[in-house]
């Protein structure tokens, strides 16, 4: 009797574990990886700031947030792709280091059936059509071009046509930098501007305070410089300051990190452009998340970018 009880008892408690088992696995949530570019960049800490408060606050899914040592380290964006591969998340999302060099990885990843949203930086679009991708392979971001010709129509009209600038490049072989350099050509075309050099110094603070310091040394009467990014901004304005010109050489930046908002509001830096970096990983996952529900999106779904002045700083 007690063995014959004993065999419902457990047949019941399988039938429990049988019929509770989907329901758990429907309540796992989905992870989510984010591949971001260097964290030794003010602009990409504050913006894994704001994927973590996203997902804390949101809290239907799993972060796990990764980042490079240095703006050309592709190699650990690779290595990171490779290990989210390994743990089977559900969504990647990344702002890619170089925009020829991570399609490979991306392509893997699809291929394992993980979903990928390209945010911040383009995946180069010749790349992505010769993978299989597809040239509209979807991209969360600004339009990198208008923005640096909305801050570089700013420096035009405040030096004046005919003034000389210098462009300060990014990494070449990330397509946001060469969107910025052709929306920074456009504003010296429009205003006729004396472009006495354009090099890059690959985002590094270090590396645009060195080839500054060397440009100043070429080009004393330079008026104006265009950086990419916010990082080579503080490296020109400190060669600037150690040449003793500060104020007399204006200087436009991207991304509106905190320690540029400062030299703005002392006057040591004319403008940069916001394109929202606590939002823009948080933009991405939420775009990633209605795929995962079953919308099909793909092209590009452009993010906001706004010129930040002495002004708006108040």
């Amino acid at each position: 009797m007690f063995g014959k009880m004993f065999k419902v008892m457990l047949v019941g408690l399988l039938l429990v574990a049988f019929i509770a088992a989907p329901a758990l696995a429907q309540d796992k949530k989905p992870v989510v990886g984010l591949v971001m570019k260097s964290l030794a960049n003010e602009f990409f800490k504050t913006m894994e700031e704001g994927a973590q408060k996203f997902a804390k606050e949101d809290g239907t899914f799993e972060l796990i947030a990764v980042g490079m040592n240095s703006e050309t380290d592709i190699d650990t964006q690779v290595s990171a792709m490779e290990n989210f591969m390994a743990k089977k998340v559900d969504l990647i999302v990344v702002a890619p280091a170089d925009s020829v060099g991570m399609v490979a990885s991306v392509k893997k990843a699809v291929d394992a059936g993980i979903t990928v949203v390209n945010f911040d930086v383009t995946l180069d679009k010749q790349a992505l059509k010769e993978s299989g991708l597809g040239e509209d392979f979807l991209f969360v971001g600004p339009d990198n071009a208008a923005g640096s010709e909305i801050v570089g129509d700013y420096l035009g009209k405040t030096l004046g046509e005919g003034a000389k600038v210098i462009i300060i490049e990014g990494n070449p072989g990330a397509d946001n930098a060469k969107q910025r350099k052709e929306g920074f050509m456009r504003s010296v075309e429009k205003f006729k501007l004396n472009l006495l050099d354009s090099k890059t110094a690959h985002w590094e603070t270090e590396e645009a305070n060195t080839l500054m310091t060397n440009l100043l040394t070429k080009y004393p009467d330079v008026q104006g410089v265009m950086c990419a990014n916010d990082s080579m901004v503080l490296g020109v304005e400190k060669a600037i300051a150690a040449a003793g010109k500060t104020g007399q050489i204006q200087i436009v930046g991207f991304d509106n990190i905190g320690a540029v908002q400062k030299l703005i509001k002392e006057g040591k830096v004319l403008a940069t452009i916001d394109q929202f970096g606590p939002e823009m990983a948080a933009n991405a996952i939420k775009v990633g998340m209605r795929i995962l529900k079953g919308e099909k999106l793909t092209g590009w779904q452009k993010t906001e970018v706004k010129l930040i002045t002495k002004d708006d700083l108040k």
